[in-house]
């Protein structure tokens, strides 16, 4: 049970609070479903038929995404650890190394991502169900801004749903996953007919016409599907406090999320590679493969399957952070309940129907741009919690003002000059084209820029103090 020392503190609320030995239920399988079901969705889709839109042939587009998540797997695991050791939230973590109050810089980027990609999910699902009332109802084809009011009725279910609470997300787990599943290979049935088997799917060579060509797109493509987790591989110690072992958590997360992401990946790109044998172009968005199908009850399940899949990974993956994230920013007036809904309205703010505009847009723009925001922050949180404190954190005082975290005033300066520094770095290559390879790997280069840069001005503080008691 939290001390009545914290619960006082204007830095606790019962959403912030450690989880109690009687709320850590999650086991393996609950690990390895909770990848499950945020891996097989239509982002999962997306991105891997994005890379066959950019010019791969799909072995390239296979393998791209599975190193992608295998490399993202191991920054997942490390921020797992304190989470299940000491049962706390991620923006709790993060004023070890930030400070109780400059944790807020670290919380507020993480959310501001999860708000896009929120948006971006609650879009397509929009566009879900624009198409199936079209599908139903013909004239509803002829009603000006009809994908808007879609959105927007999808955004309502969404607020609902968040209404609900963080239980009401288990429920929606082992539903959604399977359905989305059987909808992959729905389309996987129909490319393999449509297309005249594999062989002509898998026959689409590389575009690329030189090895460096290749590389110019594989480089930025590994970063962007290594950006495409990269938010959950900071805020995973919102899953991770309720584990009942570290074992656990660990063999559940290795398991599900590189397998799983890949295998329906897989899925995405043999349809999207067979929609270049079948009408010339590659569509890597499935709403809109599905709208050219003739059956309309084909259409119609797929769609709903589709809608309830992206309502679970919508709340799962991109409301239960930043609602964290936000009731961080003010414990004692903003809940987790407040925080959802903050999300729900700067889903719309951040205009998802502008990110997804182009697969170019998608990799480049926005996976590649927040990753180098959120590959500094995770550089800083793992150097802190494994080099710097090895691994021994003071709970209380993460929830206290004036104990050990206190830094100056609140704010451990060092932490968000390393961060300025890691994200610059990345981010100079979006301006000088010399070397523009700096944000084509974005999170790799802040997360490397930061860390260092955070271990030498922690190490360089730290003996000038010892300097100052002699």
């Amino acid at each position: 049970m939290p001390s009545s020392r914290i619960e006082s503190s204007p830095l606790y609320n019962k959403d912030l609070a450690p989880a109690t030995a009687e709320r850590r239920t999650w086991g393996t399988y609950s690990f390895a479903a909770l990848w499950v079901s945020m891996s097989v969705n239509i982002l999962t889709y997306m991105l891997a038929a994005s890379l066959i839109q950019g010019g791969m042939n799909w072995k390239q587009a296979v393998a791209t995404v599975f190193i992608g998540n295998t490399i993202v797997l191991i920054p997942m695991l490390l921020n797992s650890h304190p989470g299940a050791r000491y049962g706390i939230p991620f923006p709790v973590l993060a004023r070890a190394s930030f400070g109780v109050l400059g944790a807020n810089f670290a919380a507020v980027l993480r959310a501001l991502v999860a708000c896009g990609w929120f948006g971006i999910q609650t879009w397509i699902g929009g566009e879900a169900m624009n198409t199936l009332i079209t599908t139903l109802a013909p004239g509803w084809a002829r009603v000006s801004h009809g994908t808007a009011i879609c959105f927007m009725a999808f955004w309502l279910i969404n607020l609902l749903v968040i209404l609900k609470g963080i239980e009401y997300i288990r429920l929606l787990q082992g539903i959604s996953a399977p359905v989305l599943l059987a909808v992959g290979l729905l389309l996987l049935a129909w490319a393999y007919k449509a297309a005249g088997g594999f062989g002509p799917m898998l026959s689409a060579p590389s575009r690329f016409v030189s090895f460096s060509d290749f590389l110019k797109f594989l480089i930025p493509a590994l970063n962007g599907t290594v950006g495409f987790w990269a938010t959950l591989s900071l805020n995973i110690p919102d899953f991770t406090r309720f584990a009942r072992s570290q074992r656990q958590q660990v063999i559940g997360q290795a398991l599900a999320l590189p397998t799983t992401m890949t295998l329906y990946s897989l899925i995405g790109i043999l349809v999207t590679s067979a929609t270049v044998v079948i009408y010339g172009t590659a569509i890597w968005d499935p709403v809109q493969l599905l709208s050219r199908f003739h059956s309309p009850v084909a259409v119609v399940i797929s769609l709903l399957a589709i809608l309830l899949a992206t309502l679970n990974v919508n709340i799962g993956a991109n409301v239960v952070s930043p609602a964290n994230d936000f009731s961080n920013l003010w414990p004692r007036k903003i809940s987790f309940r407040t925080g959802g809904i903050i999300t729900c309205f700067m889903g719309i703010a951040l205009m998802p129907w502008k990110l997804l505009s182009s697969y170019s847009t998608f990799i480049f723009g926005w996976l590649g741009g927040y990753a180098a925001f959120l590959g500094p922050v995770a550089g800083i949180m793992i150097c802190d919690y494994f080099v710097i404190r090895r691994r021994v954190l003071v709970v209380d005082d993460l929830y206290l003002r004036g104990g050990i975290y206190e830094y100056s005033r609140g704010f451990n300066w060092l932490a968000v000059i390393a961060l300025a520094l890691g994200a610059g770095t990345a981010l100079v290559g979006l301006v000088v084209p010399a070397v523009r390879i700096l944000y084509s790997y974005s999170w790799f280069v802040g997360f490397a820029v930061s860390f260092v840069v955070y271990y030498a001005l922690m190490k360089l503080q730290r003996e000038r103090e010892i300097a100052a008691l002699e």
